[in-house]
């Protein structure tokens, strides 16, 4: 086992090394099926007040609850060395500043982890969501790991894939969703980490996928030109559509309310009901996309990582009705002197800490560069620049801080929890429960929406 890396000026420190155990997922006959219909549950009085809820796509509309914040984020980067980087990022109150009013914070990065974590090039990461406890990386040596960001240690691989990992993502705290060049999602659980389903459709290798923010309804797209809608609640497809051209990367709205698909250097923007709103003809070459939607301006932004060593951000029109307005860029994120991977997004509290209340919050974006730079940008900014931009010019941002990883060639970027705020001592309970509730519900779709293969069988 080679020895962890270390980056000039920087003591790194590995996870606990233990022999890697190789998680092999049991025979078709033996994977347990999910429930085709949820349990029975005590009946409620109906509230005259609030609406019947829909199903299908309308049900997708809903509000999507806010998760708790939490006071740092942990940043995972991995390269085409085979290297995972990791760092913690927290806001510190700045002490050289003498302020009468609000204490100054300073965002500080410090670093966790520099260590070798496959045998080949690490394609995609994925941290799960609220805690961030889980890790898992996917390699071209198509095998998917598994670590505890908490203890810091290896849990093992999951061999279930013949082909290079291409993307993952925790639709929720207990599964783990993977696509790989086998033309295979697989669907596992983190209690014991089988897989629950093994959902087939695509031709050839899938590229990106994306899972709704209710966790019910996963997209993906490949080599083959087609969107596929995955129903994650009974594990089979939804619906496709035919693109016109390889879809690299897609990504649902922070609203759920539509969903983007990057080919080449174009973006279509669809609605829920797949019906094409926009189409975004980029400068460059496009890498990464990434839906932001900030309270005080009430407009959702896109935001584009791309060849041309900057993100660009464009403002989505409020409502998609209107078709006689269009997508404009109205910022962008400078400092790369290559072309930018991969860009996430991540709110956290600020102090003081408000135990009661709405917390002080902010935000902030995180980019992965070609040149070997890690940066973070204060998306407090922009939105301040755009309430108070009378002159419609756009706002230009550079780093707030930045880590150099001295020359590797950074490929996958993701972005996971630090500590969270709890203040209630019940809070904990009431999550699982809602989980557990959550992941038995039932979601139908409209027939018209029928895959033909499911139409055949």
């Amino acid at each position: 086992m080679p020895k962890p890396l270390k980056a000039a000026g920087v003591k790194s420190q590995s996870f606990q090394k233990k022999k890697v155990r190789l998680i092999r997922s049991p025979p078709p006959t033996k994977i347990k099926k999910l429930p085709s219909s949820p349990p029975p549950r005590k009946k409620q009085e109906p509230d005259p007040k609030k609406k019947e809820k829909t199903k299908g796509k309308e049900q997708l509309e809903e509000e999507v609850k806010p998760a708790s914040l939490p006071r740092t984020f942990k940043i995972i980067a991995g390269t085409y060395e085979k290297n995972l980087y990791g760092l913690e990022a927290s806001l510190e109150e700045d002490t050289t500043t003498t302020s009468t009013t609000l204490p100054v914070h300073q965002l500080k990065l410090r670093t966790l982890f520099i260590f070798p974590a496959h045998v080949a090039c690490v394609k995609t990461v994925a941290a799960s969501p609220t805690g961030g406890k889980w890790l898992a990386t996917g390699s071209a040596d198509e095998i998917i790991k598994i670590w505890d960001l908490r203890r810091r240690k290896e849990v093992g691989g999951l061999m279930h894939h013949s082909g290079s990992i291409t993307h993952l993502t925790f639709p929720s705290r207990s599964h783990l969703l993977s696509a790989s060049e086998d033309g295979t999602l697989c669907l596992f659980h983190t209690r014991d980490w089988s897989v629950l389903r093994s959902l087939k459709g695509h031709k050839g290798r899938i590229n990106n996928i994306t899972v709704h923010p209710t966790g019910k309804v996963a997209l993906s797209v490949g080599k083959d030109k087609i969107l596929r809608m995955w129903d994650l609640m009974r594990g089979k497809g939804a619906a496709s559509m035919k693109l016109g051209g390889e879809g690299e990367v897609v990504r649902w709205s922070v609203s759920g309310i539509r969903f983007a698909i990057q080919t080449g250097s174009t973006i279509d923007i669809y609605s829920i009901k797949m019906v094409l709103l926009y189409t975004i003809t980029h400068p460059s070459r496009i890498h990464d996309i990434k839906f932001f939607h900030p309270h005080p301006t009430g407009v959702e932004y896109l935001l584009v990582a791309a060849e041309d060593k900057k993100v660009t951000i464009y403002e989505l029109p409020i409502k998609d009705e209107d078709t006689t307005r269009q997508p404009k860029i109205v910022g962008e994120l400078l400092g790369h002197q290559n072309r930018v991977k991969a860009v996430d997004t991540i709110t956290i509290q600020i102090p003081p800490y408000v135990e009661k209340g709405e917390p002080h919050s902010k935000s902030y974006a995180t980019t992965i560069s070609s040149d070997g730079y890690i940066r973070i940008y204060d998306l407090d900014q922009f939105v301040e620049g755009v309430l108070s931009n009378i002159t419609d010019e756009r706002i230009s941002l550079e780093s707030v801080t930045h880590f150099d990883t001295t020359g590797s060639r950074l490929t996958c970027l993701t972005l996971a929890d630090g500590e969270l705020i709890t203040t209630d001592p019940k809070a904990g309970v009431k999550r699982k429960r809602e989980r557990e509730e959550e992941e038995d519900e039932y979601l139908g779709f409209d027939e018209e929406l029928v895959d033909e293969e499911e139409e055949e069988e």
